[in-house]
C-alpha cells in the first residue's frame, strides 16, 4: 500500500485534485467527511463539543452549526486547541479503520486539510500539496463559499503558511490555472505514484 497525504490551504482546490486521483484509480480517505462523521447527532464527539462550547453551537435539528463553531474557534488558539483535542483522536481512529480496510496494493490518498499543522507528513510515503496564492484563496472563499473577506483571512491565518506546506511536499500541484492544466499536472503526479507503488 502506498500512503499518500494530500493537503493544501482552504480554497486551494484539494477536492478537484482528489476527484482526479480517484478517477485514475486511487482509494480516497476524505478527512473532511470523517470530521463530519465523528460529530454527527448522537455521537460522543458531538456530545463532547456541546459540553465544551454549549448548546449554542447546535442547529434546531440537533446537528452541529459548523459556521457558528468556526466563528468561535478561528482566531482564538485556545478554543481551537480545545476543539482539536476532542475531534483529532476521533478522526485519527476512524482514519486508521479506513486505511486497514483498503486493499493491500492500493494507492490510498488521504485528503487531510491539517496535515502540515498536525506534523503528520511522516505518516505518509508521499505528500502532495495543492497550492494557490493567498489572494486566490480569499477570492474563492468569498465567491464560492459566501465568506466575508475578514472571515476568509482568519481561516487562512489559522492554517499553516504556503511555505510551511511546500516544505513538506514531495509534489506541489499549482491549481491557479485551467482544469486542463490541472489534469495534466495530476497525470504527472499519478505516474510517479504508480511507479512508487510498484504498479
Amino acid at each position: 500500500m502506498l500512503k499518500v497525504g494530500l493537503t493544501g490551504g482552504i480554497g486551494a482546490g484539494k477536492s478537484e485534485v482528489s476527484k482526479r486521483l480517484v478517477a485514475r484509480g486511487a482509494v480516497l480517505i476524505d478527512g473532511d467527511a470523517i470530521a463530519r462523521e465523528v460529530v454527527e447527532p448522537g455521537s460522543a464527539g458531538l456530545a463532547a463539543i456541546v459540553g465544551e462550547f454549549g448548546a449554542g453551537v447546535l442547529l434546531p435539528d440537533g446537528t452541529l452549526d459548523r459556521p457558528k463553531l468556526g466563528s468561535i474557534v478561528f482566531g482564538d488558539p485556545e478554543r481551537l486547541a480545545a476543539l482539536n483535542a476532542i475531534t483529532h483522536p476521533l478522526i485519527g481512529r476512524r482514519s486508521q479503520e479506513r486505511f486497514e480496510a483498503a486493499p493491500e496494493d492500493a494507492i490510498v490518498v488521504y485528503d487531510m486539510p491539517l496535515l502540515t499543522e498536525g506534523n503528520l507528513a511522516s505518516l505518509h510515503d508521499v505528500v502532495i500539496v495543492v497550492d494557490v496564492p493567498v489572494e486566490v484563496q480569499i477570492a474563492r472563499l468569498v465567491e464560492r463559499r459566501g465568506m466575508t473577506e475578514a472571515d476568509a483571512k482568519a481561516r487562512i491565518a489559522a492554517q499553516a503558511t504556503r511555505e510551511q506546506r511546500r516544505a513538506i511536499a514531495d509534489h506541489v500541484i499549482d491549481n491557479t490555472g485551467s482544469l486542463t492544466e490541472l489534469d495534466a499536472r495530476v497525470d504527472e503526479v499519478w505516474a510517479d505514484l504508480v511507479k512508487r507503488s510498484g504498479g
